[in-house]
Parts: C-alpha cells; sequence; structure tokens
C-alpha cells in the first residue's frame, strides 16, 4: 500500500481566496523590509570582518568571567555567545568569541589572537580553541557585493529560462514569487537576528533552486491543460492543474523537511543556521508555488492556445473573482 500524503483527484479551491493569499504575502514582505531597514542583518564574520574564537573548556561557559578577562586588552565590541548543542558531551562547554575587526587594520594580528586566547585560559588553563576564523573588513566587503551579484544573478538567469520555455506571463509570475521568499528569508533572519553568513547565501540560492522546481512543475502542467481544455476559465485551468500536482509537491517538501528537521536537531551549531533557511525556505517556496505564483499568474492573465479550426477564437485573460 502507498503512502499518500493527499486524497486523489482533489478539488480543492485554491483561488477562492486569492486576493487574501496575495495581501498577507505583501504584508510580510513589508515587514520583512522594515525589519531589514530598521534592525539590519546580524552580520557573521564572513560579512562584517573581524575574528571568531571557537572556546572548549570542562568548566561551565562563565560569559561574564570570560568578558572580565578580556576587558584589558580594550578590543572594542566583543561578542560572547555559549553554543548548545545536543550532541556534545557533560563536560564539553563550547563558546564562540567574536571580536569585530579593528578600524583601520585588515584583521586581527596574530599577537591579538595569540593575546585573547591567553587571557581566557586565565578562566580555565585547560581551554582548548577548535577554531580561529579571521576576515578582513575590505574582503568581507567584497563578499557582501559578490553575494548580492549571486542572487540577482541566478534570479536573472531564471526569468530568462522561464521565459524562452514559458510566455512572459510565466517568468514574471515565477521571478516574482521567487523575490517574495528570499526577501522573507532574509526578513526572517533580520527579525530573529540569526548570524548571516556565506552559508545562508549558499542556502539562499538553494532555496531559490528548490522553489523554481515546484513552480516549473505546475507552469507545466498549467501549459497542458490549457491546450488540452481549450474553453475553461483559466482560474478552473489553475486550480485543476495545481491540485493535480498537489500530491508531488507536499511528498517532496514533506520528505525535504524530515531530513532538514533531522540534520537541524542533531547537525550541531556548526550548520544550525544554514539548516534553519533551508526548512523555512521549504516552507515558503511549497506556499509561493501554489498559491504565490499561479495566483499572480491569474492576475496577468495567459494567452490560449486556440486550436487554427477555431479562428474565432481570441484571447482570454484571466481575472481574481472579488
Amino acid at each position: 500500500m502507498r503512502l499518500k500524503l493527499v486524497r486523489e483527484n482533489t478539488k480543492i479551491d485554491f483561488f477562492s481566496r486569492a486576493k487574501l493569499w496575495l495581501g498577507i504575502s505583501m504584508v510580510l514582505m513589508v515587514v520583512a523590509f522594515g525589519s531589514f531597514m530598521i534592525q539590519g542583518l546580524n552580520f557573521g564574520i564572513d560579512f562584517q570582518g573581524g575574528t571568531s574564537i571557537r572556546t572548549q573548556s570542562a568548566q561551565p561557559v562563565d560569559v561574564a568571567a570570560y568578558r572580565g578577562a578580556l576587558e584589558p586588552l580594550d578590543l572594542g565590541d566583543v561578542s560572547i555567545t555559549e553554543v548548545f548543542d545536543p550532541n556534545f558531551d557533560e563536560n564539553q562547554n563550547v563558546a564562540m568569541v567574536r571580536v569585530q575587526a579593528q578600524e583601520g587594520d585588515e584583521r586581527i594580528a596574530s599577537e591579538t589572537i595569540s593575546a585573547i586566547q591567553s587571557a581566557l585560559q586565565g578562566v580555565d588553563p585547560a581551554m582548548t580553541f577548535p577554531s580561529v576564523e579571521s576576515v578582513g573588513p575590505k574582503v568581507s566587503g567584497e563578499l557582501i557585493q559578490t553575494a548580492a551579484l549571486a542572487v540577482a544573478l541566478a534570479v536573472l538567469a531564471i526569468l530568462a529560462y522561464i521565459w524562452l520555455r514559458f510566455e512572459w506571463q510565466f517568468a514574471v509570475g515565477a521571478v516574482l514569487a521567487l523575490t517574495h521568499d528570499v526577501i522573507l528569508t532574509i526578513g526572517i533572519f533580520s527579525e530573529l537576528q540569526i548570524k548571516f553568513d556565506l552559508a545562508i547565501i549558499a542556502a539562499l540560492l538553494t532555496i531559490v533552486g528548490y522553489s523554481i522546481n515546484d513552480t516549473v512543475i505546475v507552469f507545466d502542467r498549467v501549459r497542458e491543460n490549457l491546450r488540452k481544455y481549450k474553453k475553461k476559465d483559466l482560474k478552473e485551468v489553475l486550480n485543476l492543474s495545481i491540485n493535480e500536482t498537489l500530491s508531488r509537491t507536499l511528498m517532496t517538501s514533506v520528505t525535504t523537511l524530515l531530513a532538514l528537521i533531522s540534520l537541524f536537531v542533531l547537525g550541531g551549531d556548526v550548520i544550525r543556521g544554514f539548516v534553519f533557511a533551508m526548512i523555512w525556505g521549504v516552507v515558503i517556496g511549497t506556499y509561493s508555488s501554489i498559491f504565490v505564483a499561479s495566483a499572480l499568474l491569474l492576475v496577468l492573465g495567459v494567452k490560449r492556445d486556440w486550436s487554427k479550426k477555431d479562428p474565432s477564437a481570441g484571447t482570454r485573460y484571466g481575472h481574481i473573482d472579488t
């Protein structure tokens, strides 16, 4: 017996509240953009410049003691956070000490890093430092530009691909849905102030690919049904197409989420931000493929592929009923 998340021959009317879904998406995008403008992103060392030192100790992490030990070094803004992971042993206490790049310096000097390590070992002589990462402010600025360019070029390439494969209305709907996904993902990172680094850029590009894959499958079925049901209203064709692909869409999303949730719980703190972005992206990408991209296609309308036997038939455009 096959496992089914959705029964066969569903007849859900996805467009009975189309304006509501688009309205909710618009509000969420405004909130996300507002959060980004007001709070900004919690850039990691990759984008901000500085040094990140991971500490490991048998003693419990004492953030106040660590900060007190580093104060005499006059390092400026220092961030100290305890790292929690279910995979850690009982006596494995890990903290992340982040020191921003000093003004005018390309990177923190090795002498400064040694001084930080010595000061922290004054709190616990047995403390070890599994990893030390440094990025200069000039490099971090270039990384921000290239990361933004990578995402923009990916979206433009997808626009060109969909435009060539389908009509322009499909391309515009798909790209607007992708923009929706990217903005909401950046917005959630801004709202929750989760560290934003190069791994998150990789997650954004993966989300774009995942979301467009879902959207193209729906659009392929829409195009087939537009040719098959020439007399049906566009809204009916879109509803039929989404219902026909719904089982595949949900099965793919659920199985992907099962793997991602396992990684989020058991994968450790190093990849947790990346996995969180992927989980959010799969959920929001599935939502946008069903509700946003298709609703935008209904708003834009599609030129029907009428038969040559009916020369009197013209172009029919879809609309969302009020």
